[in-house]
């Protein structure tokens, strides 16, 4: 008799427990910067959001600093199921969502506020349902930044001194073109190879915005950032459609509602780091170039729109344009 009532007992208070005893399905975040970082502090506020929403039966696993590979390795993940969550620069996407190209032209946006406007309107949110078409849902649109110059070899303040420098550029062919227009020798690489790729001389220099230079100590090795600002670089939280799919219609939700918490995150992290990141560089010792000839850089690239507007959506970068008058 008192085994029986333990027996059921013990099964009563299973029942009861009910949720608090389910596992929770954990899902992995990836994205190829340090977790001391604009997108690790997105991802624990994707994370933390979506754990409060779905009372822990969500949890979400942090993959920083490139833990399952570059950007295009986990964004191809994403489309057979094998990743769950990115946040991913636009730069590589552009291979597998040619609609995005249409953000990568550089000299298109004002300033950030002018960025949000058109990233969070109608504009935005088209650019995120091109996405599901190619097995990856666009959740929302997160900060990287506008991005800057580093190099070792001497300061870049007009296109003629970009002559044969070697830089990296992301795996997208509207930077590479402009780069090589400017007079630059690009070198596309996955952001994994690159900081090796610096130490070792195979590049001279490389581009991207502050936060990611301060998040990796880039004063270590490149001795100066021009503040070019040449391309301003969002970032977008992204979902496998495979996985996307195996969610009900409240829980798909949630994860939306992760993603705009980590947004804000990101840009709240890029405003403070662009406050700071000036001195910051300065005080390691890295020469920071401000006065830059952006005339003669946005002339400079201009081979990249007439090899590539026609492309990519001339009217998308049209009402971009109109967007931000």
């Amino acid at each position: 008799m008192t085994k029986m009532f333990t027996a059921a007992s013990v099964l009563a208070m299973m029942l009861g427990a009910g949720p608090a005893l389910a596992q929770a399905k954990v899902m992995n975040l990836a994205f190829t910067v340090p977790s001391d970082s604009h997108y690790g502090d997105a991802a624990r506020a994707f994370a933390a959001t979506i754990d409060a929403l779905s009372d822990g039966a969500f949890e979400i696993a942090l993959r920083p600093a490139g833990a399952l590979g570059g950007e295009r390795d986990v964004i191809e993940g994403m489309q057979i199921g094998t990743v769950e969550l990115v946040i991913s620069s636009t730069g590589p996407i552009g291979n597998f969502v040619p609609e995005i190209y249409a953000l990568d032209f550089p000299f298109l946006f004002d300033d950030y506020a002018s960025a949000h406007a058109v990233l969070d309107g109608e504009i935005g949110q088209e650019l995120l349902a091109s996405f599901e078409p190619h097995g990856i849902i666009g959740l929302a649109w997160a900060e990287n930044g506008f991005r800057h110059i580093t190099n070792s070899v001497r300061p870049i303040r007009e296109p003629a001194d970009l002559e044969g420098l070697k830089l990296r550029t992301m795996e997208n062919e509207v930077h590479i073109a402009a780069f090589r227009a400017a007079g630059a020798a690009p070198t596309p690489m996955s952001w994994t190879e690159v900081l090796t790729s610096l130490q070792q001389g195979t590049i001279d220099g490389q581009e991207n915005p502050i936060p990611i230079v301060t998040a990796n100590n880039m004063w270590e090795i490149q001795d100066n950032i021009s503040l070019t600002g040449h391309v301003y670089s969002p970032a977008v939280v992204a979902m496998s459609a495979i996985h996307w799919g195996t969610l009900t219609e409240e829980q798909q939700g949630w994860f939306v509602e992760a993603a705009q918490a980590a947004a804000a995150a990101s840009r709240e992290t890029v405003a403070q780091n662009e406050a700071t990141g000036i001195a910051q560089m300065k005080e390691n010792g890295m020469e920071v170039i401000e006065d830059i000839d952006k005339a003669a850089f946005a002339a400079a690239v201009q081979p990249a729109y007439d090899e590539y507007a026609e492309r990519y959506a001339p009217e998308l970068i049209d009402r971009i344009r109109a967007a931000q008058d």
